[in-house]
């Protein structure tokens, strides 16, 4: 989604202000609201997103805040930026004094992607390759075309033009490609070319680039038919190919009859040095019969691909250097309920659905601390979460894993057999496994060298 038709030049300023408030207040103020009164209806916004800020901060973590909040206007979404050099006051917290910038955001009361917003914004603004070209050296002018550059899709960095070797690659794979009776290609965006016309290279056939989340592309601009943001946490080439995969099906981007043509290299090489065929449905036949077996009804795409990444996050960095195993079991939380039995009070009790949906950014940090506690994550389809530390149980549960997994793959195998839903397990060796209908499929493992 472009968000540049939502942003100005002129809601892009120097903040003067030394304290949060103040920063917030000179952004409301440059907001287009309408009606009468608009001092004190900016006072009270003003006040709204202060309150929320105070219950639940809104700094990234990487010199950046997004406040934001619910308002009724004619937009769908209106975005005021200040930049800050020597860092904010607010209630004596050191997050504020390491801020170089806010953004503030406001969102019309119906829309319902205020969340997928919210996140994608999350993404691009934690970027280090953003980060370096908004800080306070640089002039302001450059600072505006950055954060324009970022809202309209603009690529970061166009890298160097393709070689004569990746050339000979990408003619031979079309030969493959079209040998073999694929549907589609995908290729992996840590080493593509910018400047390659994938459509020119395999007309007549789907083009697909697999792209960091943090890397807003447009497909016009690569010449592709389709942009898949998959989080790359792994080394492990087939990992990431298989979550490409999956994220692509639960999108309709992949259906589960087509032969695909993959291209890989290594991250970052700009080369490509891998060719791979994929017939989807061999792939993942153990766990899926046919398209509609892919999530359960009342599961959005958006949420499963949310817990994927907080889960890949989890399974290469752990919490504070030390490894941790978690379960999430994602699906009709009245179903669920019954299999699950809390083994602490629940942390999430009271709190808005808003406030504790998985696709808030601002849940991160809440998931990884809580997931060092022992117990399953239970997520709604609609991403709210519902509980932590659930002891799940199912009786008559006579199912054989391979060696080596233990109780807490059990009890995902068990959960997503007694109800319709997909357990997501984390291991503390790195390990992430699906499974659906009892059936697993190994998604991630931390170990291991190319995988293709």
């Amino acid at each position: 989604m472009r968000l540049d038709r939502y942003i100005a030049k002129s809601r892009i300023i120097d903040l003067e202000s030394t304290n949060f408030t103040g920063a917030v207040a000179e952004l409301v103020a440059l907001c287009p609201l309408t009606g009468e009164k608009l001092d004190e209806q900016r006072l009270l916004l003003t006040e709204e997103i202060m309150q929320r800020e105070r219950q639940m901060t809104t700094c990234l973590g990487s010199g950046i805040a997004l406040p934001h909040v619910r308002v009724k206007m004619k937009r769908s979404y209106v975005f005021a930026i200040g930049r800050c050099s020597n860092g904010l006051e607010f209630e004596g917290m050191d997050e504020y004094r390491s801020l170089r910038m806010v953004c503030l955001m406001l969102a019309n009361e119906p829309e319902v992607n205020y969340l997928q917003v919210l996140a994608s914004l999350a993404r691009i603004f934690q970027e280090k390759t953003f980060t370096d070209k908004v800080g306070s050296k640089v002039p302001i002018t450059v600072f505006r075309q950055s954060i324009l550059n970022a809202f309209g899709g603009g690529v970061l960095n166009a890298e160097s033009p393709a070689t004569r070797y990746n050339r000979l690659i990408l003619r031979e794979s079309e030969k493959i490609a079209r040998g073999a009776k694929c549907a589609s290609v995908v290729v992996f965006g840590e080493a593509f070319l910018a400047g390659v016309t994938l459509r020119q290279v395999f007309p007549g056939m789907r083009t697909v680039l697999v792209t960091n989340p943090a890397t807003e592309v447009s497909e016009k601009l690569y010449a592709v038919d389709v942009i898949l943001p998959v989080p790359s946490y792994s080394n492990n080439r087939m990992s990431q190919l298989r979550s490409a995969i999956l994220i692509g099906l639960t999108r309709g981007v992949i259906k589960y009859n087509d032969r695909l043509c993959c291209l890989g290299g290594v991250s970052g090489g700009d080369q490509f040095d891998t060719i791979v065929i994929v017939d989807v449905e061999k792939e993942f036949q153990s766990v899926f019969t046919k398209q509609a077996d892919l999530l359960p009804a009342c599961v959005k795409p958006e949420v499963m691909e949310r817990v994927l990444a907080v889960s890949m996050e989890l399974a290469v960095e752990g919490r504070e250097g030390h490894p941790v195993g978690c379960l999430f079991v994602i699906g009709d939380a009245e179903k669920i309920r019954p299999h699950a039995k809390p083994l602490i009070l629940n942390p999430f009790y009271g709190y808005k659905n808003e406030d504790r949906n998985i696709l808030n950014p601002f849940m991160d940090e809440t998931l990884k601390e809580l997931s060092t506690i022992d117990g399953a994550f239970i997520i709604r389809g609609d991403g709210v979460m519902e509980s932590a530390g659930s002891l799940i149980h199912v009786s008559d549960f006579d199912h054989k894993l391979p060696g080596g997994l233990g109780s807490r793959h059990a009890a995902g195998a068990a959960i997503s057999m007694a109800t319709d839903c997909i357990a997501i397990c984390v291991s503390s060796s790195g390990q992430i496994t699906l499974f659906r209908r009892g059936e697993m499929l190994p998604l991630m493992s931390k170990q291991g060298g190319l995988g293709m």
